[in-house]
């Protein structure tokens, strides 16, 4: 990543009890996610990005712009950055058009703004604009938020757990929506959750965090099919793979979608060949043969290789494995006892069938 396209953290701080010490680089582009469990630190670095935390060293540029070195610190009126809370605190006062005006068109702020229009077409706010907050539900006051942070013409757009105060209905309500801004703006985002389903929809980047470090960082499915991430040893490890539709078969409901290396069949709505989806495929559904296996009710079988293994606790194993003859495809996760590793005799560079017994799909538009 050059410099020039790139986002740029290093903060160091003593809170009390806790150290915080992260670092890392993210694209200018796109939706970083910044994963970890409560308390390791993620809002403490989103603050500090914004201004709003100033910590006891630290540095931030986004790009060419530095707001943030030993030199000097931008306060937090002045750096261009749309900030979307866990609350959507709302100016009860006014309307909801009302509320998305506030602080609207920023005279310093990005040159690929989002227009009022624009912004209420992406986020089905038409109907909502002459109501009172009162009178809307966590869902639509959290879209409003979000379309207010949007109209404050930010250069970077920072999301703390937005969906973290909403209960699962409104959550469903939600991602469609953020999938759909994530899809047509290119403002580059840092969104915080400690939901991984809520980052593997989003990002495209991932950042790891625990007790106050940076654990992993990198492209989304390079950090998820890491060995060495945690999130690859988890019990719901998964890997997220941008797909594209070949073809959709109408009387049994299914689209055949391309990755690198491999084809997948899974069942959706109606959809129109060359459109693009995000495919979640977790570990567990992954299980392994060492020949091509019979046809059976599991409709995707894939070849590749074995990549890379590690021990997840002391009965089973995670192997991570490269689609495709010579495993120079996309990758996936599988998780199989360490029963079935030792019988089948699998190790690094053995040569694999994934079967894949269940395959997600969500919203991912080129």
């Amino acid at each position: 990543m050059s410099e020039t396209s790139s986002i740029r953290v290093a903060f160091s701080d003593q809170l009390g009890a806790f150290a915080l010490d992260a670092a890392f680089e993210a694209p200018a582009v796109g939706v970083t996610g910044l994963f970890g469990p409560s308390g390791c630190g993620k809002t403490s670095v989103l603050r500090a990005i914004a201004g709003l935390f100033r910590p006891r060293e630290g540095y931030c540029a986004i790009g060419a712009d530095i707001w943030q070195d030993v030199g000097g610190f931008r306060p937090a009126h002045r750096r261009p950055v749309g900030y979307v809370f866990q609350e959507a605190s709302l100016f009860p006062h006014l309307s909801v058009r009302g509320n998305l005006l506030f602080g609207a068109g920023r005279p310093d702020g990005a040159a690929t703004a989002i227009g009022f229009d624009e912004a209420i077409d992406l986020l089905g706010l038409a109907a909502l604009l002459d109501r009172a907050p009162q009178k809307l539900s966590g869902g639509e006051r959290q879209r409003v938020a979000i379309g207010r942070a949007l109209l404050s013409r930010p250069s970077l757009l920072l999301m703390d757990e937005p969906l973290a105060a909403l209960d699962r209905a409104a959550k469903d309500e939600i991602l469609p929506f953020l999938e759909r801004l994530h899809a047509r703006l290119s403002l580059p985002a840092i969104y915080v959750s400690h939901d991984i389903g809520e980052i593997e929809r989003l990002a495209d980047h991932l950042i790891v965090m625990e007790a106050g470090r940076v654990r992993a960082a990198g492209p989304l499915v390079e950090v998820q099919s890491d060995p060495a991430s945690p999130l690859a040893v988890a019990r719901d490890a998964a890997v997220t793979l941008d797909a594209r539709v070949e073809s959709y078969d109408a009387a049994y409901g299914l689209a055949t979608l391309s990755v690198a290396g491999a084809r997948f069949q899974a069942p959706t709505p109606p959809v129109a060949p060359g459109a693009h989806r995000r495919l979640r495929i977790a570990a567990a559904n992954v299980s392994l043969a060492r020949v091509e296996p019979a046809p059976s009710t599991i409709l995707n079988v894939a070849s590749g290789r074995i990549l890379a293994a590690t021990p997840a606790g002391a009965h089973e194993m995670v192997a991570v494995i490269g689609l495709g003859p010579d495993g120079a495809g996309a990758r996936l996760l599988s998780r199989v006892t360490r029963r079935s590793w030792d019988r089948l005799d699998l190790r690094d560079g053995a040569q694999v069938y994934a079967q894949v017994k269940s395959v997600s799909l969500s919203e991912r538009v080129a």
